[in-house]
């Protein structure tokens, strides 16, 4: 089988330097491998290209109109790969970024500022969409999922494990009381997330000894947004679960009180997902990199159980 732009090369660069030998020594390949390309293209063609003799090379009839016509869409060819290897390597252009909608904005907003005053030339795109879409369709450069995971085919980095922690204001524990076990969640106005993609009340997933189960609770209010959700709870009208970048900088102001500290769970985790380890642009490259040494294990989005337990009891005296 006949390798034709190894061929066309050979043929060119012979022509240009009157050598197949100086070809040969051009492109890196030895001069029996230069000399085999060059007979498979004449073979391929039915004619000869050159006319030659043991001191000199020269082209005939039919290589020279070869030639007009090959040598300027090789070179078009050639500056083409050259413009993608520069644009690989240089940090500018678009970056795709999806995730969804829930959790991820307070995680991604302080490294996305970063990333952007670091490299100004990089137009990030950022789709928040809870919905799970196809990966290779939409086109992404990079992309955050919570739980498990992601599809095969993808490049995982596990960031930081997501605490799951039920809290309320100090506002609403004094009107409405303190739950003291989760049984007693059946006696307030607990808040419930609608889920996007089906429209259903996803239940709380809480930590029971070893084991991660469901806790359904008769929603006083739902909404398939965490903002408004929160907005709410800091209202004093709701007592709600949240994943911990959503409000750990409540509970360390005082905002927000965690509650029933034994149940809060950790069974998902924050992913990094992206599509090759080797061929990335550069500015997908910086993306990740600086995202993986900002994220990974961040205290700023993980509570140890001290710090709840303190932060607990710092807002019960309060009441």
């Amino acid at each position: 089988m006949i390798n034709e732009l190894r061929s066309i090369t050979t043929f060119v660069r012979t022509a240009e330097l009157g050598s197949l030998s100086k070809a040969a020594e051009v492109q890196q390949i030895s001069p029996q491998a230069a000399s085999k390309a060059l007979g498979q293209l004449e073979t391929h063609l039915g004619v000869r290209l050159f006319h030659r003799t043991t001191r000199s090379m020269s082209l005939t009839e039919e290589g020279q109109r070869f030639l007009e016509a090959a040598q300027p869409s090789l070179m078009g060819l050639q500056q083409a790969l050259l413009g993608v290897r520069q644009t690989r390597e240089d940090i500018s252009g678009p970056l795709r970024i999806v995730g969804p909608r829930t959790v991820v904005q307070p995680i991604l907003g302080p490294v996305l500022d970063e990333y952007s005053r670091l490299y100004p030339d990089v137009q990030p795109d950022v789709q928040l969409d809870d919905r799970i879409g196809n990966w290779v369709e939409d086109r992404v450069d990079i992309g955050f999922r919570l739980g498990q995971a992601p599809q095969e085919g993808l490049i995982a980095r596990r960031l930081f494990p997501l605490q799951l922690i039920i809290c309320a204001s100090p506002a609403y524990l004094r009107k409405h009381g303190v739950p003291r076990q989760l049984h007693d969640l059946s006696k307030h106005r607990c808040s419930a997330f609608r889920s996007s993609n089906n429209g259903r009340i996803a239940p709380w997933r809480v930590q029971v000894g070893e084991a991660i189960q469901d806790q359904h609770v008769t929603p006083a209010f739902s909404t398939n947004d965490e903002d408004f959700e929160l907005r709410t709870a800091m209202t004093g009208t709701i007592i709600a679960q949240f994943a911990a970048p959503t409000v750990a900088s409540h509970i360390r102001s005082g905002r927000l009180v965690p509650l029933l500290l034994e149940h809060v769970s950790d069974a998902y985790s924050l992913y990094l997902y992206y599509g090759s380890r080797t061929a990335q642009p550069a500015r997908v490259r910086c993306f990740i990199d600086l995202a993986v040494e900002r994220l990974t294990n961040s205290k700023d989005f993980i509570l140890g159980k001290e710090e709840l337990t303190l932060a607990h009891t710092k807002g019960i005296e309060t009441l």
